[in-house]
């Protein structure tokens, strides 16, 4: 027998589609127009400009693009500084991540337990994020400062006859700044990692301790798993605040020494477009950070949605 061909039930009167209320749909489009008419002017076509104007032999003090192609790429590529700069982009954002996500953790963990006078060590903490980073690079000159500065009056206490010039060598000049922007950065972390552990499980933690679980195997095996998500979002929101960092490498070192000692991808584009007027190969530049960055970021959501299956 031949089977009857299955009836296609109308929609109800006002329904859309895959049978939700119309309403809803221009309940959506009311709210989320807005923030797409504000991410189109203020994010994504700027993005755009940038991209289109990296194509362009562009200077700012003059009306007048020369497209030249893909020149200002292979610029970049040949230049011996490039990758010097790249070398200091990844070191500093690296230490910056892991330094600031570690410390936070560990301070969340200690202040999260009833201790006297938690809060006002908490405030003390957070404090430094909510700063001005050019502020705080004036006050890390002076404790930084080969003459008279905190460091080395502690190293020279200590014995150290020979302290280290933080503002000739430029190894030292980037362990400074990346000091500097961890003690910044590092309210952020611990707030973020306090706030997960207040919704952490209780009885898995007892049941850890029950069945005679060693501290670190607590830590690694019950705590990190539930605080996961978290140390995901903190990694690609620390990873892009790092890769943004200007205002204290302007205010401490200016890119140097020795030129590009401390110089960053992000401190480049500055340099290239207001200093030396190559607004072109500054968006170049701007473009490449912008693509390895989307490519990290992908990699990252990636694997924490393998982790989640």
């Amino acid at each position: 027998m031949r089977s009857s061909p299955e009836r296609v039930l109308p929609q109800p009167p006002g329904r859309g589609w895959r049978g939700r209320p119309w309403q809803d749909y221009a309940l959506f489009v009311v709210l989320v127009a807005p923030n797409l008419v504000l991410l189109s002017v203020f994010v994504y076509r700027p993005l755009i400009d940038n991209i289109r104007l990296s194509f362009f032999d562009f200077n700012i003090s003059d009306t007048s693009a020369t497209f030249i192609g893909v020149e200002n790429y292979r610029e970049w590529w040949g230049r011996h500084d490039s990758w010097q700069i790249v070398s200091n982009t990844v070191v500093f954002t690296i230490a910056a991540v892991v330094g600031s996500m570690v410390l936070g953790l560990a301070l969340a963990l200690l202040l999260d337990r009833k201790l006297f006078g938690r809060n006002v060590v908490r405030s003390a903490i957070f404090a430094p994020f909510v700063i001005s980073g050019a502020a705080i690079g004036v006050a890390f000159q002076f404790i930084f400062d080969p003459g008279f500065g905190l460091v080395q009056d502690v190293l020279h206490k200590l014995g150290v006859d020979k302290a280290p010039d933080f503002y000739q060598n430029p190894h030292w000049a980037l362990f400074m700044i990346t000091v500097t922007y961890i003690w910044k950065n590092l309210g952020y972390t611990f707030v973020i990692y306090l706030a997960a552990l207040q919704g952490t499980r209780a009885d898995l933690m007892e049941a850890a301790e029950i069945d005679g679980a060693s501290s670190w195997t607590t830590f690694t095996r019950v705590l990190l798993p539930q605080l996961r998500p978290t140390t995901f979002f903190l990694s690609i929101t620390v990873l892009l605040n790092s890769l943004q960092v200007f205002d204290i490498i302007n205010v401490m070192t200016r890119g140097g020494p020795l030129g590009t000692g401390t110089t960053t991808m992000v401190f480049q584009v500055y340099e290239e477009s207001f200093r030396n007027f190559r607004a072109g190969y500054g968006a170049t530049v701007a473009t490449i950070m912008f693509l390895v960055l989307l490519t990290v970021t992908l990699v990252q959501v990636r694997i924490m949605d393998r982790n989640e299956q």
